[in-house]
């Protein structure tokens, strides 16, 4: 690799690390103001800036709109008094919100935001690494998100956070198998005999171009991905590792300061990965349309760029506000409900799902 990729490819991590980081503290922002409009009450609107707040009508505008409140968070984490219990194993319990947030930044290393047209008419995919086997890669380092949160239970030495370890790992367990299940579909239409083998969601992608999304076709495969990447997330009506009205808090219960904020920051960091996953395997990423591809509209060259990066973001927000909704709407599972869902239900249904389009794929592909 020549030293100028090098630099580009630099630029751009800081660029999607910062941007990650950014949209995870407003996304914190919007779920307060969804839960504030579906439950018709008031979010955040009073936290201002000295000078920004006083100018006339845009400095109100700004601060009614509660912009400047994940500011204010991130500084009251930062200077908050750090508390750690006597009880504690100490090394275990600071490297645990560590390790949460960790492979959330790392999954993003294969995800594709879009592309561009250089001045020779070439297409350059915004990835850092487009490897061949990225949707394994993913499902590996995203699935190692879980041991934060196990690690900090366990550390806590103390009951409710160890409940809440313990069944953020048995949740992972029950949903991570139907959840690779469901994408195998996916893959083997991608795949067809014949065709060089890939795994790269950037070729994903490309397959939806000019055609219909994976999820008008495929509609078994992706309910049942949706469904176990709420359950990864840990998110309601799974957040079994949380669950405040038996556990207090669950794993995070002994956390506090930044510590805490790290755990948080790595939950919807994790949110943010997974919606732009679910885009990019059954919403076309940043294709536009079905059947219709940037190109089919004329648009070429880094226009071409901002527009597939502005199609994928607004994918990625509107599931991401899916997430929010789900959880001010549906009340959370039981534990015993949650494992029945897993094992019971989305693993058969996975199954019978992947059998289905195997005789499916099979005829369509026939000669």
């Amino acid at each position: 690799m020549e030293l100028t990729d090098i630099a580009i490819k630099s630029i751009y991590a800081v660029i999607v690390v910062s941007v990650l980081m950014g949209f995870c503290s407003y996304a914190v922002l919007a779920e307060r103001k969804i839960s504030s409009w579906i439950q018709g009450r008031v979010g955040p609107n009073r936290t201002t800036l000295p000078i920004i707040g006083s100018i006339p009508y845009i400095g109100r505008f700004l601060t009614r709109l509660g912009v400047f409140q994940p500011a204010a968070d991130g500084l009251k984490f930062l200077f908050k008094e750090d508390v750690t219990p006597g009880h504690v194993n100490k090394v275990y319990f600071i490297l645990a919100p560590v390790l949460s947030l960790v492979p959330a930044l790392t999954t993003v290393v294969v995800v594709p935001f879009g592309y561009f047209e250089n001045a020779a008419g070439e297409v350059v995919n915004l990835v850092l690494a487009d490897l061949n086997v990225a949707i394994l890669f993913l499902f590996a380092i995203s699935s190692l998100g879980v041991y934060g949160v196990v690690l900090g239970g366990w550390a806590s030495n103390s009951k409710y956070p160890f409940l809440g370890g313990i069944r953020a790992s048995a949740q992972m367990i029950s949903y991570e198998l139907a959840m690779g299940i469901s994408v195998l579909p996916v893959f083997m239409w991608l795949n067809a005999p014949g065709t060089e083998g890939t795994l790269s969601l950037v070729d994903v992608v490309n397959s939806q171009g000019g055609a219909l999304w994976n999820a008008m076709w495929m509609p078994g495969s992706f309910l049942i991905f949706v469904v176990c990447i709420f359950a990864e997330t840990n998110r309601l009506p799974f957040d079994m590792a949380e669950s405040e009205t038996e556990l207090v808090s669950g794993f995070h219960t002994e956390y506090s300061s930044f510590k805490f904020g790290l755990f948080f920051v790595g939950e919807y960091a994790h949110m943010l990965v997974g919606s732009a996953v679910v885009a990019i395997l059954f919403l076309g990423g940043w294709h536009p349309l079905p059947f219709m591809t940037w190109a089919d509209f004329g648009v070429h060259g880094w226009l071409a760029g901002v527009l597939s990066v502005g199609t994928m973001i607004g994918k990625l927000c509107g599931f991401m506000f899916f997430f929010m909704w789900i959880r001010w709407t549906l009340p959370r599972f039981r534990y015993d409900q949650v494992m029945r869902i897993g094992w019971q239900m989305l693993l058969p249904l996975s199954i019978a799902n992947l059998i289905v389009y195997t005789f499916v794929i099979y005829f369509l592909e026939r000669p």
